[in-house]
Parts: C-alpha cells; structure tokens; sequence
C-alpha cells in the first residue's frame, strides 16, 4: 500500500501542473472578466494553427520512431463501442431516455477531450515518445466516433443510418487542421528529409506554446458553462467516462498483450475528461443541454483525481 500511494501521490504531483493552467483559464474568464472574443480567437489559433505545427513537427519523425502496435485502436474503440452500448442501455433502462437523448448520453461516456486534455498531458506524463500512439487515435476518433453517434441517432429517428450523414462526417473530419497537421507530417517523414531550419524552427516555436496554451484554453471555455442542472445524468456521463472506459479499454489492451506504452496511452485518452463536441451535439440536437454542460466541468475538475489514480493502479500490476 505504501508504494502505491507513493505512486499514487507521484502521478498527481506530475498532472497538477497542468489543471493548474486550466484553474488559470478559467479564472481569467470568470473572476478577470475577460471577454469571450478573446477566448474565441485563442480557440482557433490553438486549434487551426497551435497543435497542428505541434503535431505535424512529431510526426516529421514518425519514420524514425519505434513502431506503433495498430492493435490499440482496437482496444480503444473497441472500448468506445462497449461502453456506448452500455450507456444507451442506461439511457433507456434507467433514465427512461428517448433514442436521441440516449445517443447523447453514451456519446458522453466515450468522447474524451484528447486535443486540448488528453495530448498535453500524454506528452508530460509519458513523454513524446506517446505521441505516435495519441496521434494515430485522433486520426480515427472523430471519424469512427462520430460515425457510431450518427448511427444511432440516425436510426433513432428514421430506422436506419443516411449515406449524406456519412459524407458530412467524413468531409469534417479531414478537413480538420488537426488530422492535416498528422497526415501531412507522416507523410513528409516518409521522404526521409530533413525538415529546413527556416521551417523547423517556427514550426516547432509554436508547438511549443501548443500544449500549455491549449489548456488555458480549456480552462476559459468551461468558465462559459453553467453547473446548473441533471446532476443525475452528468454524474451517470462522468462515472461512465472517468471509470468505466478506461477500465474497459484497460481489459481489452490487457487481453490482446499490447506493449506497455501503446497500453498507457489509451488508457490514459480514456480517461480524460468529457469532450466539447459531447455538448455541441446536444445543442445541436436540442437534448440534455445542461446535464451536458454539467459534465463537461465535472469531468474535468474530477480527472485531476481519477486520471493519476487509475494510471496508478495500471502501473502497478501492468
């Protein structure tokens, strides 16, 4: 017990610096009375311009790092459509949800915040040494996920998925100056070049703000979300977001053998806190707006603990 608590109280002081940035975000909005425009062109630089030169300098040396085992995206979406099923069981059998509203709820308890969350914390935790492994999850995650919530929402509505919602989901994703930065950087550390010093040394000035940046970020968006109300559903979304995937994706990396790092990483994506889009798929659909919002501050507030805990207990019996 000792070690583990030693181990414990290691992962937390390592991660604290991090959700420090984002107490500091959020109070930049909430107490400093920072305008919103600010937050909103922040958003976009980080996101348009900030972790796509991150990304795309790591993976400029894709070629030249260990191999990543593709089984992980096995165990983690495998994981993503697991506990989805289970989360539209609960909508339906507990919460007494509609088709809809159901989709929403299980899309809650599998859309981590890997960009914002999950990469910058991949990268101090685990080292750039992870970031072949995040990188090629975000090259599917929006993709498969969004493609299995408009699946169900699809078939909630009309009893069967539309080849137009495919396309719009697919046209999304890889117009994406994240999924971009990834494939255009893979695709250059194929040539085997050397990236030229007047493009390398910008590039990789700005992916070095990309990560501290990206959570103050966070930080300030979540300051424009209210903990007002479905304190019962926002808790169901974070019990099975912060505890539920990341033990199931930990099972099923355990049972195919996955190598140690591959192994960290999707447990560490699984358990990140609820993702923006969870929220914006609810406004978009015009269900559970609030329970929503509530997670997504709950969640991140909570993965502070649970984050360093289940990495914990991972590490020591893996």
């Amino acid at each position: 017990m000792p070690a583990f608590i030693v181990s414990l109280w290691h992962q937390i002081v390592l991660s604290l610096p991090l959700f420090v940035l984002i107490v500091l975000g959020y109070g930049l909005i909430r107490w400093g009375k920072w305008p919103s425009a600010i937050t909103d062109g922040l958003t976009r630089f980080v996101f348009s311009l900030a972790l796509p030169a991150m990304l795309f300098r790591m993976m400029c040396d894709f070629s030249q790092r260990p191999a990543v085992d593709a089984r992980l995206l096995i165990a983690f979406f495998g994981s993503c459509l697991i506990v989805f099923v289970i989360g539209r069981i609960a909508a339906r059998r507990i919460f007494k949800l509609d088709g809809v509203s159901g989709s929403v709820f299980a899309l809650g308890g599998i859309f981590s915040n890997n960009v914002m969350l999950g990469l910058p914390i991949a990268t101090v935790m685990l080292g750039e040494e992870a970031i072949p492994s995040v990188a090629l999850v975000l090259v599917f995650n929006g993709l498969i996920l969004w493609t299995l919530v408009t699946i169900s929402i699809e078939w909630a509505r009309n009893g069967s998925p539309t080849l137009q919602g495919f396309i719009k989901t697919a046209r999304s994703v890889l117009t994406n100056p994240l999924i971009i930065g990834i494939l255009s950087g893979t695709l250059f550390s194929l040539t085997g070049l050397p990236l030229p010093v007047f493009v390398d040394q910008p590039v990789s000035m700005l992916g070095q703000v990309a990560a501290p940046l990206s959570l103050v970020v966070l930080g300030m968006g979540l300051a424009e979300y209210r903990i007002s109300e479905g304190w019962q559903l926002s808790s169901a979304i974070c019990f099975l977001k912060l505890i539920v995937q990341p033990m199931v994706v930990w099972l099923l990396a355990w049972s195919m053998d996955l190598p140690p790092m591959e192994t960290r990483v999707v447990v560490l994506l699984g358990s990140m806190a609820v993702g923006v889009n969870v929220y914006l798929m609810s406004r978009q659909f015009n269900v559970l707006t609030g329970p929503a919002a509530t997670s997504l501050v709950m969640s991140t507030a909570l993965a502070a603990i649970t984050t360093p805990l289940i990495l914990t207990i991972m590490g020591v019996r893996v």
